[in-house]
């Protein structure tokens, strides 16, 4: 029997099909057969049952054999999926071995069986996250080393600044990658590790033989063993949410940044450009920022599935009721968000069209005006602040009155000819020139890769 769902219409555009097997039904029963058939051989191994047994159960630990729908009806009316799927793998290893049968889900409870193979589900999903995120980290370093010293306007409220450099730019996303690499890495020491404690946590139905059962099953799945089992204590999986959360916002703001820069009024950088995508079905010039529009839907829809996560850590007494049930759909679609994101960000930086044209022409849009605080700084010195700030901000009036350059607004005022000559105010407003530690901080972040 097949346990694959098909997938959804829409999973190829918000996520991908490696995050979608891990989380699939198909996925999520492996991962509960892996815990059931690594608990047999575990207690098998020490003698805590029959050797035979072990074989005979693990034998029968895989996710083909069951019928997913059918699963599914049960556990409509259980609860949860793993008490009709232990009834299920109970019934196909007493068809070969009675005595075997007894000993499947020896003193576990469901919760262990589920908790485990989520942990087992999440450790596949990381290292896709890892692997990803080393891959944009890599897109975004060279996006940086080459664009070091390529100015564009800076734009603070959505209204032009002093300029910036576009590497610096990637800078800043490569940093905060960094961060979430260092921040997955952390989280694997929680988060990785056996769910096993019985009904409710006291592995009582095991006697003095709980702890090498635990080692047992904890070493079969390379998974460490906790201080305590966690049933009801959430946090590790919380943390799973709200890390994705912050890596997710990031994306977010990546794309947020590359969309407004390919505006059509803009127009400094494009996604790159294949064959049927960015289409418009009216428009045929369109060239719509389509990987930019998935990751801000994810991180539109992130944000409130993270808080499900955690309003579901306050759990009642030793096992929740709710909470615990609230997690089951909302971290594999925050899993799966999390990795479509990532991927249209890795498609976006590694094809990333610049245009360093318009950049350049873009900050001649106001004849020189984002450049005043490098003028007002200059005249400062020879007038002080408060004099300066008011003779370039009248040469600024008169500028966007008059339209004209700023440089040639302030060169006709004696007050600033009699400090800054036609040469000063060229270099001055010169966007070139006024780019201060940009190159310093791309060369840093750059140093400072993991």
């Amino acid at each position: 029997m097949n346990a694959r769902r098909s997938r959804s219409l829409l999973d190829p555009l918000f996520t991908t099909d490696r995050m979608r097997a891990i989380f699939s039904d198909h996925g999520r029963l492996q991962a509960m057969l892996d815990f059931e058939a690594a608990l047999a051989r575990g207690e098998a191994r020490i003698g805590a049952i029959p050797q035979g047994a072990g074989a005979a159960i693990a034998e029968q630990c895989r996710a083909d054999f069951f019928d997913v729908d059918a699963l599914g009806a049960g556990a409509a009316q259980s609860g949860n999926t793993a008490i009709p799927l232990v009834k299920e793998l109970t019934a196909r290893v007493a068809a070969r071995d009675r005595d075997a049968a007894r000993y499947v889900h020896w003193g576990a409870t469901s919760q262990d069986a589920m908790d485990t193979g989520l942990v087992l589900q999440l450790r596949e999903a990381l290292v896709v996250l890892e692997s990803d995120l080393a891959r944009l980290a890599a897109a975004l370093a060279a996006l940086a080393q080459a664009h070091a010293a390529t100015p564009l306007a800076g734009r603070t409220w959505l209204q032009q600044g002093p300029p910036v450099t576009l590497g610096l730019k990637a800078a800043g996303f490569l940093s905060a990658v960094e961060r979430h690499r260092v921040r997955l890495g952390e989280l694997k020491k929680r988060v990785l590790v056996l769910q096993f404690g019985g009904a409710v946590g006291t592995l009582a139905a095991l006697g003095p033989r709980a702890g090498e059962v635990a080692a047992a099953v904890g070493g079969t799945l390379g998974l460490a063993v906790p201080d305590l089992p966690w049933h009801a204590q959430r946090d590790r999986v919380a943390e799973v949410a709200t890390t994705l959360g912050l890596l997710v916002g990031t994306l977010g703001k990546l794309a947020r940044d590359v969309s407004l820069l390919m505006q059509t009024e803009v127009g400094e950088v494009a996604e790159p450009s294949t064959s049927g995508r960015g289409g418009s079905s009216t428009m045929p010039h369109k060239r719509n920022p389509v990987g930019c529009a998935v990751i801000l839907a994810a991180a539109a829809r992130v944000p409130a599935l993270a808080s499900v996560m955690l309003s579901a850590i306050v759990q009642e007494h030793e096992r929740g009721l709710g909470g615990w049930h609230a997690e089951w759909e909302t971290l594999p679609e925050i899993c799966a968000l999390a990795a479509g994101a990532l991927a249209q960000a890795i498609v976006i930086v590694e094809g990333l069209h610049v245009d360093a044209a318009r950049m350049a022409k873009n900050l001649d849009l106001t004849q020189g005006l984002i450049l005043a605080e490098a003028v007002s700084i200059a005249l400062a010195e020879k007038l002080g602040k408060a004099k300066a700030h008011e003779l370039v901000e009248e040469a600024a009036a008169r500028s966007v009155a008059e339209r004209l350059p700023l440089r040639d607004a302030l060169a006709a005022d004696a007050r600033v000819a009699a400090h800054l000559s036609a040469a000063d105010l060229e270099r001055l407003t010169d966007p070139a020139r006024y780019l201060g530690e940009a190159e310093a901080l791309v060369a840093r972040a750059l140093a400072r890769r993991s």
